[in-house]
């Protein structure tokens, strides 16, 4: 069974809650400790129960957080060599277990390699080896062939949707911060995301949160509507499509 939260997702902070055969974690934490501990109690978890942290990468909204909450409920931090490199020179962290030598038992954890500005990126892909699975995948300016092939017709995908490419264009940005969201190496946008998950949804496919939405070159319904229409001129239909908000939990959803 995969329990599956969205606590909060943006350009100012990253944080979710995962729930994976009685395992409980996070993925990423660019939320206050504080936040996140309020976060997770309004949606029935005490902080002392999480387990451990999936680090995506070493960016400062997936990690804020990470210190104090580490200091005070010791979980395991799970993440990259290259992520842990970046961190060190920063703050300490004790107890952690690099993503690539990891061996699990009770469900299955494949690792997408993620196209952006920061070493030792990563995607995730869950496997509760029972029939559930979730893809969780933000901050990435594309994605290979070979990744789709890895995530294709899963029953949850939180997907990145940061930006719509007009409104970041004529947006505030200076020209290299916009050539950089723009770029392999920086986010995907509605478009985009759009026309991956044509081609990654399928007959087992439930749901779709789109993920890391930016506050400043986009909006929700700008976003939804690009995806719908899109699905639409494919002739597909996803039971439900949520967006993750920035500073909101959004429901907890039981696969």
């Amino acid at each position: 069974m995969i329990k599956f939260c969205s606590l909060s997702s943006g350009s100012k902070g990253n944080t979710a809650y995962i729930e994976i055969n009685g395992n409980k974690y996070l993925i990423d934490i660019g939320n206050s400790c504080l936040y996140v501990e309020t976060a997770l109690k309004e949606i029935g978890i005490n902080p002392k129960e999480i387990k451990g942290i999936f680090i995506s990468h070493s960016h400062k909204d997936h990690i804020e957080g990470l210190r104090v909450f580490a200091k005070k409920y010791n979980p395991v931090v799970y993440l990259s060599r290259e992520s842990y490199q970046e961190i060190s020179k920063i703050f300490r962290i004790n107890n952690l277990m690099f993503l690539e030598e990891l061996e699990l038992a009770d469900y299955n954890l494949t690792l997408i390699p993620t196209s952006h500005d920061a070493l030792g990126s990563y995607g995730f892909l869950f496997d509760d080896k029972i029939g559930n699975t979730l893809v969780y995948i933000t901050d990435t300016g594309y994605i290979s062939e070979k990744n789709l092939k890895m995530i294709e017709n899963k029953k949850l995908y939180y997907f990145e949707s940061n930006h719509d490419i007009e409104m970041l264009m004529n947006g505030p940005y200076p020209y290299y911060l916009k050539q950089r969201i723009l770029s392999d190496k920086g986010h995907l946008s509605n478009k985009s995301s759009s026309y991956y998950l044509h081609q990654l949804i399928g007959n087992q496919t439930k749901t779709i949160i789109l993920a890391h939405l930016s506050e400043t070159n986009n909006n929700p319904e700008i976003a939804l509507n690009e995806l719908i229409e899109t699905l639409t001129s494919y002739n597909q239909v996803v039971e439900k499509i949520l967006i993750g908000k920035q500073n909101e939990h959004g429901e907890l959803i039981e696969l």
